[in-house]
């Protein structure tokens, strides 16, 4: 029983680091397609993708409670600004990685977003077509 607890912890953890992995890897394309968007290394990327999730932990939500009377206004919609601060922020705080404004933001949490939740959904399929043993 020990034993498979301490797989599953082991897998659970591999999976967070090849979701930062992944993360960083769009981070670096996307900088190549946005003009807006630049990031220095693939360390540097990586640094991001991890400072994204652990903003995405913390701070997402202040700012989804603090700006909820017009995310409900705006029937959702205003959680696109939401993480465009989130990427600001980001900027803000990473050497190396550069987001020109607010609309580059926006566009680079978008294409960001679609990517994660395409490549999330390709990896639950496969995760269901092939049990754990």
């Amino acid at each position: 029983m020990y034993f498979y607890a301490l797989k599953l912890q082991s897998l659970q953890i591999m999976k967070v680091l090849i979701q930062l992995v992944v993360t960083a890897i769009f981070v670096v394309m996307l900088s190549n397609i946005l003009p807006g968007v630049s990031v220095d290394s693939f360390l540097t990327s990586l640094v991001v993708a991890a400072l994204l999730a652990l903003l995405n932990i913390f701070v997402r939500p202040l700012l989804i409670l603090f700006t909820l009377p017009i995310t409900v206004f705006t029937f959702g919609l205003f959680l696109l600004v939401v993480n465009a601060l989130i990427i600001l922020i980001c900027d803000a705080m990473v050497t190396g990685f550069d987001v020109s404004g607010f609309w580059y933001a926006l566009l680079f949490s978008l294409l960001l977003s679609i990517v994660q939740s395409v490549v999330r959904n390709l990896s639950r399929k496969a995760d269901s077509t092939h049990p754990p043993r």
